[in-house]
C-alpha cells in the first residue's frame, strides 16, 4: 500500500511540475518544443509496451494500452504540428 501512495505521490508531483514547466514556455517556443516531444513520447510508447505485455495483472495492461494510445496520439499530432510548421517555410511555385 505504500508503494502506491508513493507512485500517486510522484505521479501527482509530475503533473504539477509539468503544468509549470509548459505553461511558463512562450506561445513562440510551442512548436519547435513539439518536435522535440516526438522523441520523448517514442521512449514512452516502447515503455507501455513493455507494461502492456509484461505485467501479469489485467490493471497493467489496460493501462499500458492506454498509455500506448495517448503517446501515439501524442507523436501523430506532434508530427501533424511540425510538417504544417515545416510547410510554411517552403517556398511556392509561383514565387520562383
Amino acid at each position: 500500500m505504500s508503494a502506491l501512495i508513493f507512485s500517486l505521490f510522484i505521479f501527482v508531483l509530475a503533473c504539477f511540475i509539468g503544468f509549470e514547466l509548459i505553461s511558463k514556455v512562450p506561445p513562440t517556443l510551442h512548436t519547435p518544443l513539439m518536435s522535440g516531444a516526438n522523441a520523448i513520447s517514442g521512449i514512452t510508447i516502447v515503455g507501455a509496451l513493455i507494461v502492456a505485455g509484461g505485467v501479469g495483472g489485467d490493471l497493467g495492461k489496460y493501462l499500458g494500452l492506454a498509455a500506448i494510445i495517448f503517446a501515439s496520439i501524442n507523436v501523430v499530432g506532434g508530427f501533424m504540428v511540425t510538417d504544417r510548421m515545416l510547410e510554411m517555410f517552403k517556398k511556392k511555385e509561383d514565387d520562383k
